[in-house]
């Protein structure tokens, strides 16, 4: 069992970015067929939310899990927004999966920068290969630092930049 659970607060939208993000790790290409809702319970007549509308229908509470991940989600209304001081950091294989969830979930450009990037809703990812740990953490300190430099500079990661830095360094 998980004990820590990542609590997502969505002021209405949870059940949309719930199933988005289920649906968007369900279909990457290394998908391992661990993301799924497993209950959604919802806003019943007479609950009322400080500072928030009606929100009967709404999500109460969403547990869902991404690739075996669990995460806890709710519709609280307007009161808080999400920063970049929290993000997910998801550890892609290869450069079609970087390109995978970059395409899916960059929502906002003039944010992108490092691999960090805000979707639709605005939480913060980093869509990060595990060939940068590698090189960024290399015994050899000027290849290390050449491959830094040249990810200090990108937006996505591209790996072959990145190899070609380092290579180069």
């Amino acid at each position: 069992m998980q004990k820590i659970v990542p609590s997502l607060w969505f002021d209405k939208e949870t059940e949309e970015a719930v199933n988005f993000y289920v649906s968007l790790f369900n279909g990457s290409p290394h998908k391992s067929d661990d993301s799924k809702i497993i209950s959604i319970t919802r806003y019943e007549k007479g609950m009322e939310v400080p500072g928030a509308d009606n929100m009967e229908g709404k999500v109460l509470t969403a547990i869902f899990e991404l690739n075996g991940q669990r995460f806890m989600a709710l519709d609280g209304g307007p009161i808080f927004k999400f920063t970049e001081a929290v993000s997910f950091y998801v550890e892609c294989e290869d450069q079609a999966e970087v390109d995978y969830f970059w395409k899916r979930l960059s929502a906002v450009p003039e944010s992108e920068q490092c691999g960090w990037l805000k979707d639709k809703f605005g939480l913060s990812w980093q869509i990060i290969p595990k060939q940068l740990g590698e090189l960024l953490g290399a015994p050899n300190r000027k290849k290390a630092l050449a491959a830094t430099n040249a990810m200090l500079r990108m937006k996505k990661i591209v790996i072959a930049d990145l190899q070609k830095a380092f290579d180069e360094g």
